[in-house]
């Protein structure tokens, strides 16, 4: 707050643009707030036509670190990571990590309760600096055409998505597969109707069936020219199933 007060007359009080006038006979100072000159920053927008350099040298790919040697307390340790330990998660019995690496040679060893080793089933190496031996990890670019394959087959998921049904044949590209029709569940083979009742048991029940079979619609092989369907429906606590013998 600023205390403005200039005197130009007797009875008058000239103040500044954003001031208040005082009364005639108010002789006491009053208070103005100034006027804040406050510049609003741009935003960082981009206009049409306007390209983006994106810097593709600093790729990395997600690279898996496994330990399989036992041990308590596991940390992984590399030129990656200019030597700091860093803690392994156990899983399974093994411990593993992952960690984002660019293109290039690694090296790298682990510190299993208190002592430094190497894994043997990976490549080992001597550091000409220090003398130590240290395992060694080479990441290509070719590391890279799993999440390109990945990617190229959500682009076609999208495209899928726009397409419409019709009595044209699709034209596959060299890339893609002329794949066929699913493969049935192995869960779905459990048919009850296939399975030998027990002696024991009415021959008029079945066993109760798995709930995944329900709703389904079951066919037996056309044998002297009868086709036989069958189809399994829940009502409340009870099973239905339902034979169809139909003469072809």
């Amino acid at each position: 707050m600023l205390c403005n007060k200039r005197k130009t007359s007797k009875n008058t009080l000239e103040t500044s643009d954003k001031g208040f006038h005082g009364a005639p006979d108010d002789e006491e100072p009053y208070f103005t707030k100034p006027a804040i000159n406050y510049n609003r920053p741009r935003s960082n927008t981009v206009s049409e036509g306007t390209s983006i350099l994106t810097n593709t040298t600093d790729t990395k790919t997600p690279t898996v670190f496994r330990w399989e040697g036992g041990g308590k307390d596991v940390c992984l340790s590399g030129s990656f990571s200019n030597w700091e330990t860093i803690p392994m998660v156990r899983s399974h019995g093994d411990f593993v990590t992952i960690i984002d690496l660019p293109e290039g040679e690694h090296q790298y060893r682990y510190f299993v309760d208190g002592e430094w080793k190497n894994d043997p089933q990976n490549k080992i190496v001597e550091n000409e600096s220090t003398g130590e031996k240290n395992n060694m990890i080479t990441v290509k670019k070719s590391d890279f055409e799993v999440f390109q394959a990945l990617a190229k087959d959500q682009e076609s998921a999208k495209d899928d998505s726009q397409k419409e049904f019709s009595q044209e044949i699709p034209v596959y590209k060299p890339w893609e597969k002329n794949s066929g029709p699913p493969i049935l569940p192995p869960h779905l083979l459990q048919v009850i109707l296939n399975k030998d009742t027990p002696l024991s048991c009415e021959p008029t029940l079945l066993p109760e069936p798995n709930h995944v079979m329900l709703n389904h619609l079951y066919a037996l092989s056309i044998k002297d020219g009868v086709m036989v369907l069958s189809a399994t429906h829940r009502y409340r606590k009870k099973y239905v199933t339902t034979l169809l013998y139909k003469p072809i």
